[in-house]
């Protein structure tokens, strides 16, 4: 009885975290290039009553184990791309491919596929930057700074090079190409809010696509990546959840009742 007391209990806990990963998505699906989350569970450890056997011919074939619940093994996030939303803005830009923007910080580079860029007049000139002021980094590491003339005529490939008009209405080329990156392990990545990640020792080192052959990532501009959260599912997900939750505490009722109809016997 103390025993599906306790498993129940743990099922409620990790369907309670199950449900805060489901509204943590569904709360984000309206943010740009937002990634969602997926609970993984595993068994706990088993009580082992009576061991299989056989001796002589005469033995049981299968064992006799009680778990002991349930836990959350990993929170995994999907990569998938999301869905592209044409802006005519020509500052947003979405990464097709496994590719990520680099961005600088004061805590160092960090990496994103939120291509919603703001400029920034610096004495002049134009920085390219995230919405938090992050400027976006090109090959090189180096901040991208553009002409204050540039901004109502800046192209962008689907390469990351950028092109601009000058006041005489000829195109010019900045020196500057977009910074794209790709990750051994992208899950491993750790998420730091601002649609920011860091690198971890299970995502490994960044690596320039500039060094890599094979096809890379295309940047499209004019365009953004939205959530790859599809709410259908998660409402799914969020019923499935709701209910695993509920018949938890119904066997945690359920074992009460037998512990206070055993407590009643002797009266």
């Amino acid at each position: 009885m103390m025993r599906a007391l306790y498993s129940a209990a743990l099922g409620m806990k990790a369907q309670q975290t199950n449900v805060d990963i489901i509204s943590n998505n569904l709360a984000n699906v309206n943010t740009t290039a937002f990634k969602k989350d997926k609970a993984e569970f595993k068994d706990l450890l088993y009580e082992t009553l009576s061991r299989a056997d056989v001796i002589a011919g005469d033995g049981k074939p299968v064992s006799l184990q009680i778990g002991h619940g349930v836990t959350i093994s990993a929170i995994t996030k999907s990569f998938s791309e999301g869905n592209l939303e044409r802006t005519e803005n020509p500052l947003d830009l979405a990464i097709q491919g496994e590719g990520f923007f680099v961005v600088s910080t004061p805590n160092g580079p960090r990496y994103t596929r939120d291509g919603s860029f703001k400029v920034s007049n610096v004495e002049g000139q134009i920085k390219l930057v995230t919405s938090d002021g992050y400027p976006v980094l090109a090959e090189g590491d180096t901040e991208i700074v553009l002409p204050e003339t540039a901004i109502s005529s800046i192209t962008i490939d689907e390469t990351g090079r950028i092109t601009y008009k000058d006041a005489e209405g000829q195109i010019q080329d900045s020196g500057f190409k977009i910074k794209i990156v790709r990750f051994i392990n992208p899950q491993g990545l750790l998420a730091e809010g601002k649609n920011l990640y860091n690198v971890s020792a299970a995502s490994g080192d960044p690596v320039s696509e500039e060094e890599i052959e094979g096809p890379k990532s295309r940047i499209l501009q004019g365009f953004l990546e939205m959530s790859n959260v599809q709410v259908v599912d998660e409402m799914v997900k969020l019923i499935i959840a709701q209910r695993a939750y509920e018949i938890n505490s119904k066997a945690i009722q359920t074992a009460d009742d037998m512990l206070s109809m055993a407590n009643n016997l002797k009266r």
